[in-house]
């Protein structure tokens, strides 16, 4: 089934120059990007999308690195797009992602794991609108 997931390239591997190969990755691995664009977040808009994170302990360390410095955010569309991404990212803990994962490969630590991904077609829906309302 044709499904449209939601992405960012987080800013730690933005800065490590790591973007060109994830966009590349996806694509070979048969992605359509249908939106793409780099961006800095700001503190109101890392609030409000990780607000489900709110009440965790993390939250605050989180809202900071995303804004720390630009994102790549994407649209991207294949067939069964949102288990394809998560599995093409990995486990969100870097050494616990299999080899050849995005996390893997570029992730740093839990905390800085390159990328992010819609878990389900609920907050698919909800992530593209929010980054690319001509998608929605």
């Amino acid at each position: 089934m044709m499904e449209t997931t939601f992405a960012i390239i987080k800013p730690d591997a933005v800065k490590a120059h790591f973007a060109g190969k994830i966009i590349d990755r996806i694509e070979q691995e048969g992605f359509e990007i249908v939106g793409m664009r780099k961006m800095n977040i700001s503190r109101e808009q890392a609030e409000h999308f990780y607000a489900v994170h709110k009440e965790r302990p993390f939250f605050g360390e989180l809202v900071s690195f995303m804004i720390s410095g630009p994102v790549i955010v994407m649209a991207l569309r294949k067939d069964n797009a949102i288990m394809a991404w998560r599995d093409l990212m990995g486990a969100t803990d870097p050494v616990k992602a299999a080899v050849g994962t995005m996390r893997r490969t570029f992730g740093a630590h839990v905390g800085e794991n390159a990328t992010h991904g819609s878990d389900a077609p609920e907050t698919a829906a909800q992530e593209v609108a929010f980054f690319f309302p001509e998608l929605a």
